[in-house]
């Protein structure tokens, strides 16, 4: 095999001294994490590295020597190379590298069994007699110059320890089932040896090293004063909520018609998803993994944009009087609309489109129809007084976030356009018992029945009298199927234009709600910290040393991004294909305008 050295950048020009790192098990593979510096004492390094390892947790050790030749260090290369005796390892790294060039030249000595240094292109011999055929010796010959090549992948080494392979490994995989791939085990080395990189030239200490952070560690006074800020803030918000729990613990609140109304109202749906955010943030405990630290940065990112486009909405509701005007407009709005019914219903109790009703039936339902309508024009000029009050405190929602605007507009929606629900389920019910009626009676005409205890069509004898009376129902319903169908065709189409505009507003909130917006934005400012891959381009190849590759991070792609950190949501309406909705439009079974309190969904 040939033996991978993933070599960091930042030390392709660092002095002579030692390279530390981890040998990949189960892969021809090792990962150079720093360089430690002439002058050192090996104990000293050797203690150095036992507390790193222990700090960490990743098994770390000397890899070899790494030699760049300046003034007044001759004999430096011999000297590196007698430390190998002190640090016994089964192999050896010793890197060189010369002025004037960009590749490097590798020795790989390897220990025997008698502990006598060798290089590695003789650690193997031919075995075998007098016998064997030119052709196996020289096959022999090539297998060991191939086992002799050594390649240096180069990498970014503070892309590598911050950036994330996906797709995430959640949990603990089984090394000898799931065993991790090469380049996730070289990821996992730098990203686990953090406090090896504390360590830089401005520490008073006898080892200076070279990595990443040798000019001096990267870090913000802001991010640390936040970390300070969060701890009192997260006990004050767990405070918060278990005076919440314990309000809504109330045993009134547990009755019947207020936990119908509070599964169903847009409101206490979005404001029981605030509530469980909440209280994932104000846990104290750090985040596990990758993914739990992504969704509460979603989360935390997700609630400041929204409660930033709630004070923007209140800045604009309060600014000019627009309450006063929404509310002035609201009353001669729902006039309008009542008017345009009591148009339409006039429309259908006389011959709509040139068609024939039956008239006493179209009457029926007409003047049916207008009743409902003078009581909702009753009630909204009985509640005219008290509507600019109302939408003045409910403004004020728009403070814990547009999401609660939003979801009180579709609550006032639903209950502004009752009466027009109220239409579109009496006549869907009149509908669908037409629909089942002569489909029941169809199959009394071909000698069937509806087996209800086995849910399938049987045979059936019938006697005379149950003919004729079924034959007289068939032909009632069917003549009277064309009034009722029409009628419900039009409340439908109204009601499809109220379910369509709520569902605009909860999908409204659902973005809002569910949408990756730091994992996005740090897709677009930091590529690097989500990876799909790696590619690979060639950086050096030099007569003489060894070939060197450039490690690339490829970036995950946006689409991918909203669909691995989309935060679960609660779906708005049950998940029914087209197909279903249509057939549930065809035979009149209600949709139901209440948003759904289901199973989270990704």
């Amino acid at each position: 095999m040939v033996l991978k050295v993933f070599f960091p950048q930042c030390c392709n020009r660092a002095d002579s001294g030692l390279l530390v790192g981890r040998w990949i098990s189960g892969h021809d593979s090792a990962v150079v994490l720093a360089v430690i510096h002439y002058p050192f004492i090996p104990g000293q390094v050797k203690q150095y590295v036992q507390k790193m390892q222990a700090k960490s947790g990743v098994e770390l050790s000397v890899l070899g020597s790494w030699s760049l030749p300046k003034d007044g260090q001759e004999g430096m290369e011999s000297f590196l190379r007698d430390l190998s005796t002190i640090f016994p390892k089964e192999r050896w790294l010793q890197i060189n590298r010369e002025l004037g060039k960009m590749g490097f030249t590798c020795q790989v000595l390897h220990r025997d069994q008698n502990g006598k240094v060798v290089q590695w292109e003789k650690k193997k011999k031919v075995e075998g007699g007098d016998g064997e055929s030119g052709g196996d010796e020289e096959q022999q010959q090539e297998e060991e110059e191939e086992e002799g090549k050594v390649i240096f992948v180069h990498y970014e080494q503070k892309q590598v320890m911050f950036s994330q392979l996906h797709p995430v490994e959640n949990g603990v995989p089984d090394p000898k089932t799931d065993p991790p791939s090469e380049l996730r085990q070289m990821f996992q080395t730098v990203a686990g040896n953090a406090p090896l990189f504390f360590l830089d030239r401005y520490d008073d200490g006898p080892l200076k090293s070279t990595h990443w952070q040798s000019e001096g560690r990267e870090a913000s006074i802001i991010v640390e004063l936040l970390k300070q800020a969060s701890i009192p803030l997260c006990m004050l918000i767990s405070w918060l909520l278990s005076i919440w729990s314990w309000i809504c613990n109330f045993r009134i609140f547990s009755l019947y018609p207020l936990r119908f109304l509070s599964s169903k109202l847009s409101t206490c749906v979005q404001l029981s998803y605030r509530t469980e955010h909440m209280r994932t943030l104000s846990s104290m405990k750090p985040a596990a993994g990758h993914t739990q630290f992504m969704r509460k940065a979603n989360i935390v990112v997700s609630f400041l944009v929204d409660v930033s486009l709630g004070m923007l909405l209140i800045w604009w509701l309060y600014r000019d009087n627009h309450i006063s005007m929404l509310a002035n407009a609201l009353v001669p709005a729902a006039d309008h609309v009542a008017k345009e019914l009591e148009e339409l219903l006039q429309w259908l109790m006389g011959a709509p489109a040139g068609l024939k009703m039956n008239r006493a039936l179209d009457q029926v339902l007409g003047r049916f129809f207008l009743y409902h309508i003078h009581l909702w024009i009753s009630y909204v000029h009985l509640m005219s007084p008290f509507i600019e009050g109302i939408l003045w405190y409910g403004g004020l929602s728009a403070c814990f976030g547009l999401t609660f605007a939003l979801s009180l507009l579709s609550d006032m929606v639903a209950l502004l356009t009752f009466h027009i629900y109220c239409f579109y389920v009496y006549g869907a019910r009149l509908y669908c018992l037409k629909i089942y009626g002569l489909s029941s009676l169809w199959r009394l005409f071909r000698g069937k029945k509806w087996n209800v205890l086995r849910q399938r069509v049987d045979s059936c004898s019938y006697d005379l009298d149950q003919l004729f009376i079924g034959t007289l129902l068939f032909t009632v319903l069917l003549f009277l199927l064309p009034t009722t169908a029409l009628y419900y065709l039009v409340f439908t189409l109204l009601r499809l234009v109220v379910v369509l505009f709520q569902g605009v507003l909860h999908l409204s909130v659902d973005f809002i709600n569910s949408f990756p917006l730091f994992a996005v934005v740090l897709r677009l400012t930091r590529s690097y910290r989500l990876a799909e891959g790696v590619k690979f381009r060639v950086l050096c190849e030099e007569p003489g040393t060894a070939l060197h590759l450039l490690m690339e991070i490829n970036p995950l792609k946006f689409s991918s991004v909203v669909q691995t950190y989309r935060t679960p949501t609660y779906s708005c309406y049950p998940k029914d294909s087209w197909a279903a909705l249509i057939k549930k439009l065809f035979v009149g079974e209600l949709i139901y305008p209440w948003r759904h309190k289901t199973t989270k969904t990704d």
